[in-house]
């Protein structure tokens, strides 16, 4: 478990986390299996943009002592299912290389659990890419199940 854990924090990335949180997002082999340029381009910075923009969208940054060493992303839902009760979705969940085994996932998946039943949503998910299986363990271990086939289709 990490030392200090008391030192980490979450807050809203800002305009300066971008780079940090693509560094981040690129750092794995998935990523990198696509040829993933680390670059911060203009589509980020958009993206950024609507994502700070939007109250049904939060971009998080773990932080200990002023670094950033993890990041996720929380998009509210609002559908008619589960007599209209709105779900959390997770996604680009990564910690940095070398704070990895250290709890700091684990916290970040407990304060966003927390966030989504604080805002009363109905429901949490999250997809993981299949070649992920480390990380599917990681989600099972904290009560996330299986239990649907996702699908894609690539626009560009």
């Amino acid at each position: 478990m990490l030392v200090g854990m008391t030192d980490l924090i979450f807050r809203a990335a800002r305009r300066a986390d971008v780079p940090r949180v693509i560094e981040l997002l690129n750092d794995d082999a998935v990523a990198r299996s696509r040829g993933v340029v680390p670059e911060v381009g203009a589509g980020h910075w958009a993206a950024f943009a609507a994502i700070d923009a939007d109250p049904n969208n939060e971009l998080v940054v773990a932080e200990i002592g002023g670094e950033v060493v993890g990041t996720f992303q929380l998009t509210f839902i609002p559908g008619l299912s589960r007599n209209g009760g709105e779900r959390a979705q997770i996604e680009a969940v990564r910690v940095a290389r070398e704070h990895r085994n250290q709890g700091i996932g684990r916290a970040m998946m407990v304060w966003s659990i927390e966030r989504a039943r604080g805002r009363g949503c109905a429901l949490v998910q999250l997809t993981s890419d299949k070649r992920r299986g480390e990380a599917h363990r990681f989600y099972g271990s904290l009560g996330f199940a299986a239990s649907h086939e996702g699908f894609k289709l690539q626009l560009l």
